[in-house]
C-alpha cells in the first residue's frame, strides 16, 4: 500500500520534457511509483481530471530567514506551490552571525516582533527552524554582508588579515553545518566597502566545500556592465559556480545594455564558467528606501547611520547628493511600501512625490526625515524597468525564477504594509500570464525553470523532478485558470488555480486552502 496516490493528472517531470498522463504514488516522503497505479493501492487517493502535476516549485531567491520564525506556515509561498525556499540572498543571512551584527539584529527583531534571536551559528539556526516546525523546506546561503558586519561592523575599509580569516572560518564552518553556499550584496553596506580580493578569499573556502556564489551586483543600472565583469571575474578566479541575482537593467537610460549583459554571461559560459541568473516576473524592484543614500552615509551600524541623519552637516550633504544624483521625476517612480510606525501608515502605497506633498515638504527632505523617524526601517518599491527586457531575460535558458521576497500571510505579524506583489504571485504569474496568456514560454520549460534547474544549480539531485526515489514535493494546479491576484495597490491576495501542494509526502495545501501541516525540513548541503 502507498500512503498517497494521485490519479489521472498530466505529469510534467521538471526536466523540460512534455506532459504525459500518469498516476503517481508516494510512500513516506518519497515518490514510489509513476505509471498506472490502482486506487486500491493508496491509503489516500486524489483523483483529478484536467489538472497538471509537477515537482514543487523552488524559490531560488528568497528572504524568508526570519519570516519563517514569525510565520512558520509560510502561507504566501506554499499557496503559490513553493515547497523549497533558498534564503540568505543579497548578502544578508540569519546565520552565521555574531559580534556587532548579532547585537543589532537581536535588538531589531525583539523591538519589531518580540522575536528572541537565540542563535549564532548555521547549526543553531537550523535547530531553531526545525523546533518551530515549518510548512515548506528551506535551504540557506550564508551572507557575505553578514559575515563582514559580524567580523568588522560597518567599517569602510579593507579587512585586516585577522578579520578576513574570521570571515573565512565563519564561511567554512557554515558550509560544514549544511549551508548551500554564500551570497553577496555588493550594492549594500557593508559589502559595498569590499574589494574583489576579499570576496575571492571567502568564496574559495565555500567552493572547496561544494557551495555556490550568488550575487546582487554592485550596480544594476549605470554600472551594470562593469558590475557583471566584476562578479564574473570573482567567480572565475575562485572557480565557483555563480548565480546572478534578479538580473535587470534599472533606469531607462540603461535598458539598451541588456544584450551586452547577455553577451558577457554567455562568453563566460563559453569559457567554462557555470553562470546563470534568476528573475522575478515584474518590472518593479523592492528594497529598503535607504538604498537611495550614498555609500558614505551607510557606513557603521544602524545607530551610527541614524545619528548621521540627525547631524545637520551630514544631512545637508546627503540632501545635496540626492538632489544631484536623481532628477525630480525619479521620486514619482518610488512607492513607500512599508513602515513600522502607525503615524506613517498613511504613506504606504503612495509614491514618494505624493507622500512628500501630503507631508508638505520636498521629496528629498521627506525621505531623510522618514528614514530618521523610522530608524531606517522603510521599504520601497522602485518602478525602473521595462517589460521587453523582462521577457528577454525570462526566455534565456539559464534564467530561473525567484521571488526575491520573504514569506507572509494575510494575518499575523507579517500581514502589514503593501509588500511587492511578487510575495504572493511570482510563480502563478509565470504560469498564468507568461505561459498561458503571453505564450512567452511553454509550460514544461517554465516548470523546469522553477524546479529541476535550481536544484541542479544547488546540488540537490533528489528534489525538483518527478522520479521514483525523489522527494515527494508536489504541486497540482489547473493550467487553464492559475492566476496571480496580487497587485501593487492590493498585494496581500493569494493566487487561484493551485489545488494541492505536497511537502515531503504530506498535503499542506488542499483544494487551495492551508491544512496547517508543517512537514517542512531544512535542506542541507551534502558531500
Amino acid at each position: 500500500m502507498y500512503d498517497l496516490v494521485i490519479q489521472g493528472a498530466d505529469l510534467i517531470d521538471g526536466t523540460g520534457t512534455p506532459a504525459r498522463r500518469a498516476d503517481l504514488a508516494v510512500t513516506g516522503d518519497r515518490i514510489a511509483e509513476i505509471g498506472r497505479v490502482a486506487p486500491s493501492m493508496g491509503h489516500r487517493v486524489i483523483k483529478v481530471t484536467g489538472l497538471t502535476l509537477t515537482p514543487g516549485f523552488v524559490d531560488i531567491h528568497s528572504h524568508s530567514d526570519y519570516h519563517l520564525l514569525l510565520q512558520p506556515t509560510a502561507d504566501s509561498a506554499v499557496r503559490q506551490g513553493v515547497t523549497l525556499e533558498i534564503g540568505g540572498n543579497c548578502g544578508y543571512a540569519a546565520a552565521p552571525i555574531w559580534g556587532p551584527w548579532l547585537e543589532e539584529r537581536t535588538a531589531l527583531y525583539r523591538n519589531l516582533y518580540g522575536l528572541d534571536h537565540d542563535w549564532s551559528s548555521v547549526a543553531e539556526y537550523f535547530t531553531r527552524l526545525e523546533t518551530a516546525g515549518i510548512s515548506e523546506n528551506f535551504g540557506l546561503l550564508m551572507g557575505h554582508n553578514t559575515l563582514r558586519g559580524s567580523a568588522m561592523g560597518g567599517a569602510n575599509r579593507a579587512p585586516s588579515a585577522e578579520e578576513l580569516e574570521t570571515m573565512i572560518n565563519g564561511a567554512r564552518q557554515g558550509m560544514a553545518e549544511g549551508a548551500l553556499g554564500v551570497s553577496t550584496g555588493l550594492v549594500y553596506a557593508p559589502a559595498c566597502f569590499s574589494m574583489p580580493d576579499e570576496l575571492v578569499a571567502i568564496v574559495a573556502a565555500v567552493r572547496n566545500a561544494g557551495g555556490i556564489l550568488t550575487c546582487h551586483m554592485r550596480s544594476e543600472g549605470d554600472g551594470l556592465l562593469e558590475a557583471i565583469d566584476e562578479i564574473i571575474g570573482v567567480a572565475e578566479q575562485a572557480k565557483i559556480p555563480l548565480q546572478i541575482s534578479h538580473l535587470k537593467t534599472s533606469g531607462e537610460r540603461n535598458w539598451t545594455k541588456l544584450y551586452d549583459a547577455f553577451r558577457r554571461i554567455e562568453d563566460a559560459q563559453a569559457r567554462g564558467l557555470d553562470v546563470s541568473c534568476d528573475r522575478y516576473p515584474y518590472t518593479a524592484s523592492n528594497t529598503g528606501l535607504q538604498a537611495v543614500l550614498p555609500d558614505w552615509a551607510l557606513e557603521g551600524g544602524q545607530r551610527e547611520r541614524v545619528e548621521r541623519l540627525r547631524h545637520p552637516a551630514a544631512r545637508a550633504r546627503m540632501a545635496q547628493d540626492l538632489t544631484s544624483r536623481y532628477p525630480s521625476e525619479y521620486w514619482s517612480r518610488l512607492m513607500i511600501s512599508e513602515v513600522t510606525r502607525d503615524e506613517h501608515r498613511r504613506y504606504e502605497g503612495l509614491r514618494v512625490s505624493e507622500a512628500a506633498k501630503l507631508a508638505k515638504t520636498g521629496p528629498v527632505d521627506f525621505i531623510l526625515e522618514l528614514l530618521l523617524a523610522e530608524q531606517m526601517q522603510v521599504d520601497a518599491i522602485f518602478f525602473t524597468m521595462c517589460e521587453d527586457n523582462l521577457q528577454a531575460i525570462l526566455q534565456k535558458p539559464y534564467a530561473m525564477i525567484g521571488s526575491d521576497s520573504g514569506c507572509r500571510s494575510h494575518e499575523g505579524p507579517l500581514s502589514h504594509g503593501r509588500p511587492h506583489p511578487r510575495t504572493f504571485g511570482t510563480f502563478p504569474r509565470v504560469l498564468g500570464h507568461f505561459v498561458r496568456e503571453r505564450r512567452l514560454l511553454d509550460l514544461p520549460t517554465a516548470v523546469r525553470k522553477m524546479t529541476w534547474d535550481p536544484c541542479c544549480k544547488l546540488g540537490l539531485p533528489d528534489r525538483g523532478r518527478l522520479q521514483p526515489g525523489c522527494a515527494a514535493d508536489l504541486v497540482l494546479f489547473d493550467s487553464a485558470t492559475v492566476t496571480d491576484r496580487a497587485t501593487y495597490k492590493v498585494p496581500i491576495q493569494y493566487p487561484i488555480g493551485i489545488h494541492h501542494v505536497v511537502v515531503n509526502g504530506i498535503v499542506v495545501i488542499e483544494d487551495g486552502e492551508h491544512t496547517g501541516a508543517r512537514p517542512g525540513r531544512v535542506v542541507r548541503r551534502t558531500s
